[in-house]
């Protein structure tokens, strides 16, 4: 007797629908990125409208400026064991949501809604993080060194731009105001995301890719060409927080006026900002990346051995470092997907960088402080920022050598 089962052939959408998906892809890539950033860097400059509004102690103001690094790193493993049970777009849209809430929260007037707000926004863009580069790998193979510098250079004016704005906003219209600001693109990176997630249900499942795969794959964890990345991811975001956190104090230690330092920190940020395009693009035109990684990393190294020995020029010293950072971050986003040979890879390989990397650039700034009281100077956490650059040419050098991750 025939079977009255009925066989389901995957078919392949019309040019035109792929053309729409792509589109609505890149749109929603693109407001993601613009959400990895902004919730967390416009509170920064208002902690002392902050403080004083919810009557914080110091040892919760530190908390709460810590608490979003630290939250980028503990939700970092979530995200591929989440996608492969549902999707890629549907994490994605929690995530947005997951943002927007947090957003909202923290502009209740009690410190436990501060504190549950930043947690909230914390793992939502944690998600999103890790999984941006999965997304870049599946839907642009072709255009890696693209989509990740347009993500990058958006993450970077996006956060800047909220830091920025923060102080000003909170002046003429109050705190509330000015976070409750960014709760705008969250809303519509999570409507894009939500509305592709919903057209990926109504399809069949594929069979790889990052919301799952048929087939087993090695453990990152036991790839040393994984752990070299992670470990140079790791290495840069410490040193991207340390500045970011102690160059006004470094500034003024050394005689400078506190605007004055605080303007060359911004120097150091805005310089940055146009080479998260230019990096990746440059970095996924070679085949062998060793050369950017070492140049990246001398130029970090000069720029503070420079203000550990000539200060008098450190507007100089910070736009060098200002290249190095501005350029390293985005070197090693780019090193998860061109180390994956596939974006179920990717996944994993950007979460267990992330976990790794987030949670020591959390504790980073903290243990810096610490030395400084302890020794009371710069001298040795500047002397140590300059060591770490040795074993960071170390893995990175290994992380920027031709080849895959699980490949033989």
């Amino acid at each position: 007797m025939p079977s009255t089962r009925t066989r389901h052939t995957r078919t392949t959408p019309p040019p035109a629908a792929r053309r729409t998906h792509r589109a609505l892809t890149l749109a929603a890539l693109l407001l993601l990125a613009a959400n990895l950033r902004a919730a967390i860097t416009g509170v920064p400059p208002v902690l002392d409208t902050l403080q004083t509004a919810f009557h914080l102690t110091g040892t919760q103001v530190s908390v709460l400026t810590t608490l979003p690094v630290l939250c980028l790193g503990a939700f970092a493993p979530a995200a591929p064991a989440l996608a492969r049970r549902t999707s890629t777009e549907t994490v994605l849209a929690a995530a947005c949501t997951l943002t927007l809430a947090g957003i909202l929260t923290r502009t209740f007037p009690t410190p436990a809604a501060l504190f549950t707000g930043t947690l909230l926004a914390g793992a939502g863009i944690a998600l999103g993080n890790v999984l941006m580069p999965a997304v870049v790998k599946r839907h642009f193979p072709d255009r890696v060194g693209t989509m990740t510098g347009l993500t990058m250079t958006l993450m970077a004016a996006t956060g800047a731009l909220a830091a920025g704005l923060a102080v000003p906003l909170t002046t003429y219209a109050g705190w509330r105001e000015a976070l409750t600001l960014w709760a705008v693109p969250a809303t519509a990176a999570g409507a894009v995301w939500t509305l592709l997630a919903t057209r990926r249900t109504r399809q069949r499942p594929e069979t790889t890719g990052t919301a799952g795969t048929a087939t087993a794959r090695p453990s990152v964890l036991r790839s040393p060409l994984a752990w070299a990345v992670a470990a140079l991811l790791g290495i840069v975001s410490l040193c991207f927080y340390v500045l970011v956190a102690w160059t006004p104090d470094i500034m003024r230690d050394q005689g400078y006026p506190a605007a004055e330092a605080g303007a060359m920190t911004s120097l150091m940020l805005t310089v940055g900002i146009p080479l998260g395009l230019a990096v990746p693009v440059a970095a996924t035109r070679v085949t062998d990346q060793r050369p950017l990684v070492a140049a990246v990393i001398a130029l970090k190294a000069a720029g503070l051995s420079g203000i550990l020995l000539a200060p008098q020029h450190a507007w100089v010293w910070t736009g060098v470092l200002g290249i190095a950072i501005g350029a390293a971050f985005p070197l090693a986003m780019t090193l998860l997907s061109l180390r994956s040979p596939d974006p179920a890879t990717a996944a994993r390989l950007s979460a267990m960088a992330q976990t790794g990397g987030y949670l020591l650039a959390g504790c980073g700034p903290a243990a810096i402080g610490i030395l400084h009281t302890f020794t009371g100077s710069w001298h040795t956490p500047l002397l140590l920022l300059i060591t770490l650059t040795v074993p960071e040419l170390a893995v990175g050098l290994v992380a920027a050598r031709p080849g895959f991750v699980g490949a033989r």
